[in-house]
Protein backbone atom coordinates (compact mmCIF):
# COMPACT_ATOMS: atom_id res chain seq x y z
CA UNK A 1 0.00 0.00 0.00
CA UNK A 2 2.63 2.32 0.56
CA UNK A 3 4.60 1.93 -2.64
CA UNK A 4 1.21 2.81 -4.32
CA UNK A 5 0.59 5.96 -2.02
CA UNK A 6 4.02 6.91 -3.44
CA UNK A 7 3.39 6.47 -7.18
CA UNK A 8 0.23 8.28 -6.43
CA UNK A 9 2.09 11.37 -5.28
CA UNK A 10 4.76 10.93 -7.85
CA UNK A 11 2.05 11.13 -10.96
CA UNK A 12 0.88 13.98 -9.16
CA UNK A 13 3.97 15.95 -9.23
CA UNK A 14 4.96 15.40 -12.07
CA UNK A 15 1.71 16.60 -13.52
CA UNK A 16 1.52 19.93 -11.33
CA UNK A 17 5.32 20.75 -12.95
CA UNK A 18 3.82 19.79 -16.70
CA UNK A 19 1.22 22.72 -15.51
CA UNK A 20 3.90 24.74 -14.57
CA UNK A 21 6.00 24.59 -17.06
CA UNK A 22 3.03 25.46 -19.52
CA UNK A 23 2.15 28.65 -17.19
CA UNK A 24 5.45 29.97 -18.88
CA UNK A 25 4.12 30.12 -21.97
CA UNK A 26 0.62 30.39 -21.20
CA UNK A 27 -2.08 31.85 -18.71
CA UNK A 28 -0.85 32.29 -15.28
CA UNK A 29 -4.41 31.75 -14.29
CA UNK A 30 -7.82 31.06 -15.87
CA UNK A 31 -8.59 33.95 -17.72
CA UNK A 32 -6.17 35.96 -16.24
CA UNK A 33 -2.37 36.71 -17.88
CA UNK A 34 0.23 38.16 -16.06
CA UNK A 35 2.48 40.58 -17.43
CA UNK A 36 6.29 41.71 -16.14
CA UNK A 37 8.05 44.83 -18.35
CA UNK A 38 10.80 43.99 -20.55
CA UNK A 39 9.98 40.24 -20.94
CA UNK A 40 8.66 38.54 -23.97
CA UNK A 41 5.36 36.15 -23.03
CA UNK A 42 4.07 33.21 -25.03
CA UNK A 43 1.22 32.37 -24.96
CA UNK A 44 -2.49 30.94 -27.00
CA UNK A 45 -5.57 32.91 -27.60
CA UNK A 46 -9.01 31.03 -28.15
CA UNK A 47 -12.46 32.36 -28.84
CA UNK A 48 -14.38 33.96 -27.24
CA UNK A 49 -13.21 37.64 -26.35
CA UNK A 50 -11.85 38.71 -24.07
CA UNK A 51 -9.04 37.38 -21.57
CA UNK A 52 -7.60 39.81 -19.54
CA UNK A 53 -4.00 41.11 -19.07
CA UNK A 54 -2.34 42.97 -15.67
CA UNK A 55 0.49 43.97 -14.67
CA UNK A 56 1.49 45.03 -10.96
CA UNK A 57 4.40 47.05 -9.56
CA UNK A 58 5.00 49.85 -12.07
CA UNK A 59 8.33 52.19 -11.38
CA UNK A 60 6.86 55.52 -9.87
CA UNK A 61 9.41 56.99 -12.76
CA UNK A 62 7.66 55.13 -15.94
CA UNK A 63 5.32 57.69 -17.71
CA UNK A 64 4.13 55.51 -20.17
CA UNK A 65 3.93 51.92 -21.25
CA UNK A 66 3.74 50.30 -24.64
CA UNK A 67 2.05 47.08 -24.94
CA UNK A 68 2.63 45.00 -27.75
CA UNK A 69 1.18 41.57 -29.32
CA UNK A 70 2.09 39.29 -32.49
CA UNK A 71 1.18 36.18 -34.71
CA UNK A 72 2.43 35.10 -37.62
CA UNK A 73 -0.62 35.94 -39.51
CA UNK A 74 -3.90 35.27 -37.88
CA UNK A 75 -5.57 38.63 -35.91
CA UNK A 76 -5.64 39.31 -32.35
CA UNK A 77 -6.97 42.28 -30.58
CA UNK A 78 -5.62 44.59 -27.86
CA UNK A 79 -8.09 46.23 -26.21
CA UNK A 80 -8.13 48.71 -23.31
CA UNK A 81 -11.60 47.80 -22.14
CA UNK A 82 -13.97 44.44 -22.75
CA UNK A 83 -15.94 46.03 -25.27
CA UNK A 84 -14.48 46.54 -28.10
CA UNK A 85 -14.65 50.36 -29.62
CA UNK A 86 -12.84 51.63 -32.59
CA UNK A 87 -10.69 54.41 -30.32
CA UNK A 88 -9.70 52.16 -27.76
CA UNK A 89 -8.76 48.78 -29.04
CA UNK A 90 -6.39 47.40 -32.33
CA UNK A 91 -6.51 44.63 -34.60
CA UNK A 92 -4.05 42.89 -36.49
CA UNK A 93 -0.82 40.36 -36.32
CA UNK A 94 1.38 43.04 -34.96
CA UNK A 95 -1.13 45.08 -32.65
CA UNK A 96 -0.60 47.60 -29.85
CA UNK A 97 -1.40 50.38 -27.52
CA UNK A 98 0.51 53.03 -25.30
CA UNK A 99 -0.76 53.39 -21.79
CA UNK A 100 -0.66 56.87 -20.31
CA UNK A 101 0.00 56.61 -16.27
CA UNK A 102 -2.01 58.90 -14.14
CA UNK A 103 0.03 59.61 -10.59
CA UNK A 104 0.60 56.94 -7.83
CA UNK A 105 -0.86 54.24 -10.71
CA UNK A 106 1.27 50.88 -10.22
CA UNK A 107 -1.40 48.75 -11.94
CA UNK A 108 -2.80 48.12 -15.41
CA UNK A 109 -5.17 46.21 -16.96
CA UNK A 110 -6.14 45.48 -20.47
CA UNK A 111 -8.00 42.89 -22.90
CA UNK A 112 -6.98 40.42 -25.42
CA UNK A 113 -8.77 38.13 -27.68
CA UNK A 114 -9.10 36.81 -31.20
CA UNK A 115 -11.46 36.68 -33.51
CA UNK A 116 -10.41 33.73 -35.84
CA UNK A 117 -11.82 30.17 -35.50
CA UNK A 118 -8.14 28.64 -34.41
CA UNK A 119 -6.51 29.39 -31.70
CA UNK A 120 -3.28 31.99 -32.22
CA UNK A 121 -0.06 31.36 -31.07
CA UNK A 122 1.03 34.81 -29.79
CA UNK A 123 3.96 36.82 -28.23
CA UNK A 124 3.86 39.72 -26.56
CA UNK A 125 5.69 41.99 -24.29
CA UNK A 126 5.47 45.54 -22.30
CA UNK A 127 8.29 48.07 -22.77
CA UNK A 128 8.27 51.35 -20.23
CA UNK A 129 9.09 54.93 -20.94
CA UNK A 130 9.90 57.68 -18.80
CA UNK A 131 8.62 61.65 -18.90
CA UNK A 132 12.15 62.21 -21.42
CA UNK A 133 11.29 60.11 -23.81
CA UNK A 134 8.88 60.69 -27.03
CA UNK A 135 5.55 58.99 -27.40
CA UNK A 136 5.41 57.29 -30.44
CA UNK A 137 2.15 57.51 -32.35
CA UNK A 138 1.44 61.00 -29.79
CA UNK A 139 0.41 63.61 -32.30
CA UNK A 140 -2.02 60.52 -34.42
CA UNK A 141 -4.73 62.50 -36.81
CA UNK A 142 -5.08 59.98 -39.01
CA UNK A 143 -5.81 56.55 -37.22
CA UNK A 144 -8.36 55.40 -34.94
CA UNK A 145 -6.77 55.23 -31.82
CA UNK A 146 -6.21 58.77 -29.70
CA UNK A 147 -2.49 57.65 -29.15
CA UNK A 148 -1.45 55.04 -31.68
CA UNK A 149 2.22 53.52 -31.86
CA UNK A 150 1.03 50.83 -34.80
CA UNK A 151 2.97 50.53 -37.81
CA UNK A 152 0.56 49.92 -40.73
CA UNK A 153 1.53 48.07 -43.41
CA UNK A 154 -0.13 47.59 -47.13
CA UNK A 155 1.97 45.09 -49.45
CA UNK A 156 1.30 43.99 -53.21
CA UNK A 157 3.02 42.33 -56.13
CA UNK A 158 5.07 45.39 -56.93
CA UNK A 159 6.08 47.04 -53.09
CA UNK A 160 5.07 47.27 -49.66
CA UNK A 161 4.44 50.03 -47.83
CA UNK A 162 4.14 51.08 -44.18
CA UNK A 163 2.88 54.04 -42.64
CA UNK A 164 2.63 55.60 -38.99
CA UNK A 165 1.18 58.35 -36.90
CA UNK A 166 3.68 61.56 -35.86
CA UNK A 167 5.44 61.48 -32.32
CA UNK A 168 4.62 63.87 -29.80
CA UNK A 169 7.47 65.01 -27.02
CA UNK A 170 7.46 63.12 -23.75
CA UNK A 171 5.96 64.40 -20.61
CA UNK A 172 5.01 63.73 -16.90
CA UNK A 173 2.56 61.79 -15.19
CA UNK A 174 -1.07 64.40 -14.88
CA UNK A 175 0.71 66.75 -17.21
CA UNK A 176 -1.07 67.55 -20.58
CA UNK A 177 0.52 66.15 -23.18
CA UNK A 178 2.57 69.39 -25.39
CA UNK A 179 -0.05 70.76 -28.26
CA UNK A 180 0.68 68.93 -31.75
CA UNK A 181 0.39 72.27 -33.76
CA UNK A 182 0.73 74.80 -31.66
CA UNK A 183 4.20 75.79 -33.41
CA UNK A 184 7.79 74.71 -35.22
CA UNK A 185 10.05 75.72 -33.09
CA UNK A 186 12.49 73.63 -31.47
CA UNK A 187 10.50 73.61 -28.22
CA UNK A 188 7.44 71.47 -30.19
CA UNK A 189 7.06 68.15 -31.53
CA UNK A 190 8.51 69.38 -34.71
CA UNK A 191 12.14 68.47 -33.77
CA UNK A 192 11.89 65.12 -33.39
CA UNK A 193 13.46 62.87 -36.10
CA UNK A 194 12.26 58.98 -37.45
CA UNK A 195 15.02 56.38 -38.51
CA UNK A 196 13.27 53.40 -40.67
CA UNK A 197 14.93 49.97 -40.54
CA UNK A 198 14.70 46.96 -42.03
CA UNK A 199 15.32 43.62 -41.20
CA UNK A 200 14.86 40.39 -42.80
CA UNK A 201 14.32 36.96 -41.72
CA UNK A 202 16.27 33.75 -43.15
CA UNK A 203 15.24 33.17 -46.57
CA UNK A 204 13.36 29.60 -46.95
CA UNK A 205 12.10 29.71 -43.44
CA UNK A 206 8.41 30.65 -42.96
CA UNK A 207 8.15 28.66 -39.79
CA UNK A 208 5.81 30.50 -37.03
CA UNK A 209 8.75 30.03 -34.33
CA UNK A 210 11.23 32.02 -36.50
CA UNK A 211 9.48 34.65 -36.76
CA UNK A 212 8.90 35.91 -33.02
CA UNK A 213 12.21 34.38 -32.34
CA UNK A 214 13.62 37.37 -34.57
CA UNK A 215 10.98 39.40 -33.38
CA UNK A 216 12.34 39.80 -30.02
CA UNK A 217 15.28 41.65 -31.85
CA UNK A 218 13.09 44.97 -33.20
CA UNK A 219 11.01 45.74 -30.15
CA UNK A 220 13.35 47.90 -28.30
CA UNK A 221 15.50 50.55 -29.35
CA UNK A 222 19.15 49.01 -28.71
CA UNK A 223 18.19 45.77 -30.36
CA UNK A 224 16.31 47.32 -33.64
CA UNK A 225 19.94 49.53 -33.69
CA UNK A 226 22.28 46.61 -33.19
CA UNK A 227 20.35 44.07 -35.63
CA UNK A 228 18.62 45.85 -38.45
CA UNK A 229 19.43 48.07 -41.15
CA UNK A 230 18.51 51.78 -41.10
CA UNK A 231 17.09 52.98 -44.42
CA UNK A 232 16.07 56.15 -44.19
CA UNK A 233 15.46 59.21 -41.77
CA UNK A 234 12.74 61.27 -42.04
CA UNK A 235 12.04 64.68 -40.33
CA UNK A 236 8.65 65.85 -38.82
CA UNK A 237 8.58 67.76 -42.38
CA UNK A 238 8.39 64.42 -44.17
CA UNK A 239 5.28 62.50 -44.78
CA UNK A 240 4.88 59.56 -42.36
CA UNK A 241 5.31 56.52 -45.14
CA UNK A 242 7.84 54.87 -47.09
CA UNK A 243 8.08 52.14 -49.70
CA UNK A 244 10.00 49.47 -50.08
CA UNK A 245 10.14 46.59 -53.26
CA UNK A 246 8.19 43.97 -52.48
CA UNK A 247 9.73 40.38 -52.16
CA UNK A 248 7.35 37.69 -52.11
CA UNK A 249 7.94 34.44 -49.56
CA UNK A 250 11.19 36.43 -47.92
CA UNK A 251 9.84 37.83 -44.43
CA UNK A 252 10.83 41.11 -43.38
CA UNK A 253 10.43 42.89 -40.58
CA UNK A 254 9.85 46.93 -40.59
CA UNK A 255 10.34 49.22 -37.39
CA UNK A 256 10.63 53.15 -36.82
CA UNK A 257 12.51 54.44 -33.85
CA UNK A 258 11.45 58.54 -32.94
CA UNK A 259 14.58 60.66 -31.57
CA UNK A 260 14.60 63.48 -29.79
CA UNK A 261 17.79 65.01 -30.53
CA UNK A 262 17.46 67.97 -27.95
CA UNK A 263 17.26 65.39 -25.01
CA UNK A 264 19.06 62.33 -26.98
CA UNK A 265 16.26 60.05 -26.33
CA UNK A 266 14.11 57.25 -28.37
CA UNK A 267 11.40 55.46 -28.43
CA UNK A 268 10.44 52.41 -30.40
CA UNK A 269 6.99 52.24 -32.57
CA UNK A 270 5.64 48.92 -32.43
CA UNK A 271 7.11 46.38 -35.82
CA UNK A 272 5.65 45.21 -38.47
CA UNK A 273 6.14 42.18 -40.55
CA UNK A 274 5.18 40.60 -44.12
CA UNK A 275 6.10 37.86 -46.29
CA UNK A 276 4.47 40.01 -49.34
CA UNK A 277 2.26 37.09 -50.10
CA UNK A 278 -0.52 35.30 -48.29
CA UNK A 279 -0.83 31.98 -45.73
CA UNK A 280 -3.93 31.06 -46.95
CA UNK A 281 -4.17 28.50 -50.23
CA UNK A 282 -4.84 30.34 -53.83
CA UNK A 283 -3.08 32.97 -55.92
CA UNK A 284 -0.60 34.84 -54.10
CA UNK A 285 0.10 32.23 -51.15
CA UNK A 286 3.71 31.90 -49.96
CA UNK A 287 4.22 28.56 -52.00
CA UNK A 288 7.92 27.88 -52.94
CA UNK A 289 7.59 28.85 -56.42
CA UNK A 290 19.60 51.70 -56.43
CA UNK A 291 18.14 53.01 -53.10
CA UNK A 292 19.78 56.30 -53.68
CA UNK A 293 17.09 59.00 -53.70
CA UNK A 294 18.40 60.70 -56.92
CA UNK A 295 17.28 57.09 -58.65
CA UNK A 296 13.51 57.68 -57.58
CA UNK A 297 13.53 60.02 -60.43
CA UNK A 298 12.08 58.16 -63.70
CA UNK A 299 13.20 60.08 -65.97
CA UNK A 300 17.15 59.87 -64.23
CA UNK A 301 16.79 56.24 -63.85
CA UNK A 302 15.67 55.30 -67.28
CA UNK A 303 18.41 57.40 -68.45
CA UNK A 304 21.32 55.94 -66.42
CA UNK A 305 19.80 52.31 -67.65
CA UNK A 306 19.71 53.16 -71.39
CA UNK A 307 23.40 54.43 -71.47
CA UNK A 308 24.77 51.34 -68.97
CA UNK A 309 22.63 48.89 -71.62
CA UNK A 310 24.50 50.72 -74.34
CA UNK A 311 27.52 51.41 -73.49
CA UNK A 312 28.64 47.93 -72.74
CA UNK A 313 28.18 47.56 -76.53
CA UNK A 314 29.71 50.06 -77.73
CA UNK A 315 32.99 49.30 -75.76
CA UNK A 316 33.03 46.15 -77.40
CA UNK A 317 32.23 46.92 -80.85
CA UNK A 318 35.33 46.42 -82.19
CA UNK A 319 35.17 42.97 -80.67
CA UNK A 320 31.96 41.26 -81.53
CA UNK A 321 33.33 38.32 -81.07
CA UNK A 322 34.05 38.41 -77.86
CA UNK A 323 30.92 40.64 -77.28
CA UNK A 324 29.00 37.68 -78.03
CA UNK A 325 30.98 35.33 -76.44
CA UNK A 326 30.44 37.57 -73.17
CA UNK A 327 26.58 38.06 -73.36
CA UNK A 328 26.11 34.13 -74.16
CA UNK A 329 28.40 33.40 -71.02
CA UNK A 330 26.78 35.87 -68.61
CA UNK A 331 22.92 36.10 -69.76
CA UNK A 332 23.15 32.17 -70.25
CA UNK A 333 24.51 31.29 -67.04
CA UNK A 334 21.59 33.76 -65.63
CA UNK A 335 18.94 32.56 -66.79
CA UNK A 336 19.60 29.20 -64.97
CA UNK A 337 19.53 31.08 -61.78
CA UNK A 338 16.21 32.57 -62.60
CA UNK A 339 15.34 29.19 -63.16
CA UNK A 340 16.36 27.96 -59.71
CA UNK A 341 14.65 30.92 -58.06
CA UNK A 342 11.43 29.17 -59.34
CA UNK A 343 12.01 26.39 -56.62
CA UNK A 344 14.57 27.74 -54.03
CA UNK A 345 14.14 31.16 -53.21
CA UNK A 346 17.12 33.75 -54.06
CA UNK A 347 17.72 37.74 -53.83
CA UNK A 348 19.66 37.40 -57.45
CA UNK A 349 16.12 36.92 -59.06
CA UNK A 350 15.57 40.99 -58.49
CA UNK A 351 18.13 42.12 -60.73
CA UNK A 352 15.83 41.44 -63.50
CA UNK A 353 12.60 41.62 -61.50
CA UNK A 354 13.64 45.07 -59.81
CA UNK A 355 13.51 46.70 -63.40
CA UNK A 356 10.59 44.79 -64.71
CA UNK A 357 8.36 46.11 -61.46
CA UNK A 358 10.14 49.42 -62.37
CA UNK A 359 8.65 49.16 -66.04
CA UNK A 360 5.11 47.96 -64.96
CA UNK A 361 4.39 50.28 -62.42
CA UNK A 362 4.05 54.01 -62.48
CA UNK A 363 4.39 54.23 -58.15
CA UNK A 364 7.76 51.73 -57.90
CA UNK A 365 10.05 54.64 -58.22
CA UNK A 366 9.19 55.37 -54.27
CA UNK A 367 10.13 52.30 -53.24
CA UNK A 368 13.31 51.27 -51.67
CA UNK A 369 15.06 47.96 -53.04
CA UNK A 370 16.80 46.39 -50.39
CA UNK A 371 17.17 42.30 -50.57
CA UNK A 372 18.42 39.69 -48.27
CA UNK A 373 21.83 38.07 -49.03
CA UNK A 374 22.16 35.40 -47.28
CA UNK A 375 23.79 31.85 -47.55
CA UNK A 376 21.41 30.17 -50.15
CA UNK A 377 22.44 33.51 -52.53
CA UNK A 378 26.27 33.26 -51.87
CA UNK A 379 25.77 29.17 -52.68
CA UNK A 380 23.48 30.49 -56.28
CA UNK A 381 25.91 33.17 -57.01
CA UNK A 382 29.00 30.90 -56.80
CA UNK A 383 27.02 28.73 -59.42
CA UNK A 384 26.36 31.66 -61.68
CA UNK A 385 30.25 32.65 -61.53
CA UNK A 386 31.19 29.01 -62.80
CA UNK A 387 28.80 28.49 -65.53
CA UNK A 388 29.35 32.04 -67.09
CA UNK A 389 33.53 31.54 -66.69
CA UNK A 390 33.18 28.16 -67.88
CA UNK A 391 31.08 28.68 -70.63
CA UNK A 392 32.91 31.75 -72.02
CA UNK A 393 36.25 29.81 -71.47
CA UNK A 394 34.59 27.03 -73.49
CA UNK A 395 33.36 29.51 -75.91
CA UNK A 396 36.93 31.40 -76.67
CA UNK A 397 38.86 27.68 -76.94
CA UNK A 398 36.15 26.65 -79.67
CA UNK A 399 36.47 29.60 -81.83
CA UNK A 400 40.14 30.05 -81.88
CA UNK A 401 41.62 30.47 -85.34
CA UNK A 402 38.00 30.30 -86.69
CA UNK A 403 36.68 33.48 -89.16
CA UNK A 404 34.80 36.31 -86.91
CA UNK A 405 31.55 35.83 -86.78
CA UNK A 406 29.87 37.67 -88.24
CA UNK A 407 32.67 39.70 -89.91
CA UNK A 408 32.27 43.30 -89.27
CA UNK A 409 30.98 45.31 -91.83
CA UNK A 410 33.34 48.30 -91.60
CA UNK A 411 36.65 45.57 -92.07
CA UNK A 412 35.35 44.22 -94.90
CA UNK A 413 34.91 47.60 -96.63
CA UNK A 414 38.42 48.52 -95.48
CA UNK A 415 39.76 45.84 -96.79
CA UNK A 416 38.15 45.53 -100.34
CA UNK A 417 38.87 49.31 -101.01
CA UNK A 418 43.02 48.09 -99.85
CA UNK A 419 42.26 45.12 -102.56
CA UNK A 420 41.12 47.31 -104.89
CA UNK A 421 44.20 49.69 -104.16
CA UNK A 422 47.40 47.17 -104.85
CA UNK A 423 45.85 44.73 -107.15
CA UNK A 424 45.86 46.00 -110.93
CA UNK A 425 44.89 42.74 -112.20
CA UNK A 426 41.82 43.33 -110.54
CA UNK A 427 39.34 44.78 -113.24
CA UNK A 428 37.75 46.67 -110.80
CA UNK A 429 41.13 48.61 -110.45
CA UNK A 430 40.47 50.34 -113.66
CA UNK A 431 37.06 51.54 -112.83
CA UNK A 432 37.05 55.30 -113.20
CA UNK A 433 36.52 57.56 -110.14
CA UNK A 434 33.16 58.56 -108.93
CA UNK A 435 33.25 61.73 -110.46
CA UNK A 436 34.09 60.53 -114.00
CA UNK A 437 31.67 58.47 -113.72
CA UNK A 438 28.42 60.58 -113.10
CA UNK A 439 29.82 62.83 -115.34
CA UNK A 440 29.84 60.75 -118.42
CA UNK A 441 26.60 59.44 -116.89
CA UNK A 442 24.80 62.89 -117.25
CA UNK A 443 26.82 63.51 -120.92
CA UNK A 444 24.67 60.44 -121.86
CA UNK A 445 21.42 61.20 -120.65
CA UNK A 446 22.44 65.09 -122.14
CA UNK A 447 22.66 63.57 -125.75
CA UNK A 448 19.39 61.72 -125.71
CA UNK A 449 17.60 65.19 -126.43
CA UNK A 450 19.79 66.67 -129.09
CA UNK A 451 18.67 66.53 -132.34
CA UNK A 452 20.15 64.39 -135.12
CA UNK A 453 22.86 65.45 -137.15
CA UNK A 454 21.97 65.80 -141.34
CA UNK A 455 23.93 62.73 -143.28
CA UNK A 456 26.92 63.92 -145.36
CA UNK A 457 30.49 64.75 -144.93
CA UNK A 458 31.36 65.45 -141.27
CA UNK A 459 35.21 66.28 -142.01
CA UNK A 460 36.58 69.28 -142.94
CA UNK A 461 37.73 69.14 -147.03
CA UNK A 462 41.67 68.29 -147.46
CA UNK A 463 43.57 71.27 -149.17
Amino acid sequence: MGFLQLLVVAVLASEHRVAGAAEVFGNSSEGLIEFSVGKFRYFELNRPFPEEAILHDISSNVTFLIFQIHSQYQNTTVSFSPTLLSNSSETGTASGLVFILRPEQSTCTWYLGTSGIQPVQNMAILLSYSERDPVPGGCNLEFDLDIDPNIYLEYNFFETTIKFAPANLGYARGVDPPPCDAGTDQDSRWRLQYDVYQYFLPENDLTEEMLLKHLQRMVSVPQVKASALKVVTLTANDKTSVSFSSLPGQGVIYNVIVWDPFLNTSAAYIPAHTYACSFEAGEGSCASLGNLKIFHDDGVFWVTFSCIAILIPVVFMGCLRILNILTCGVIGSYSVVLAIDSYWSTSLSYITLNVLKRALNKDFHRAFTNVPFQTNDFIILAVWGMLAVSGITLQIRRERGRPFFPPHPYKLWKQERERRVTNILDPSYHIPPLRERLYGRLTQIKGLFQKEQPAGERTPLLL
